[in-house]
Parts: C-alpha cells; structure tokens; sequence
C-alpha cells in the first residue's frame, strides 16, 4: 500500500511542477506582495534614522517588528 501512495504522490508532486511552470509562463505565478511599496519603506527607514522606536514604527506601518527589521537590512 505504502508504495502505491509514494507513487501516487509523486505523480501529484510532477503535475504541481508543471502546473507551476505553466503559471509562471503565462506570468501569473509571482509569489507574496511586499507588505511596504518602496516609498513607505523609504519613510520607514528615514524615521527609524531620525531614532523612532522599532515598536513604534511597526504600530505605525501595520507591520510586525521582525518586519521592521527585515526592511531595514538587520534581518539578512
């Protein structure tokens, strides 16, 4: 049984890749949105600059603070 379910499942694997390719073909496969346009992540890099607090900043963007910190480059 376990065998059939193995090669069930690679079958289901190669139909996604091909899916996917096609998806990406047609330029409808592009991944998450940026959670910031490059203007507010420019603002959000100025205040943090001027010292705003990253807690602060994350309230004021809607983002998280470990967001905060991926935008500002602490998070590579």
């Amino acid at each position: 049984m376990g065998a059939f379910a193995e090669f069930e499942r690679s079958l289901i694997r190669e139909r996604q890749r091909e899916g996917i390719a096609l998806a990406k073909k047609c330029g409808l496969y592009r991944g998450r949105t940026p959670s910031l346009d490059t203007a507010r992540a420019a603002e959000l890099r100025e205040k943090a600059a001027a010292g705003v607090p990253k807690s602060v900043l994350a309230r004021q963007f809607g983002i998280s603070r470990e967001t905060v910190y991926v935008y500002l480059g602490a998070g590579d």
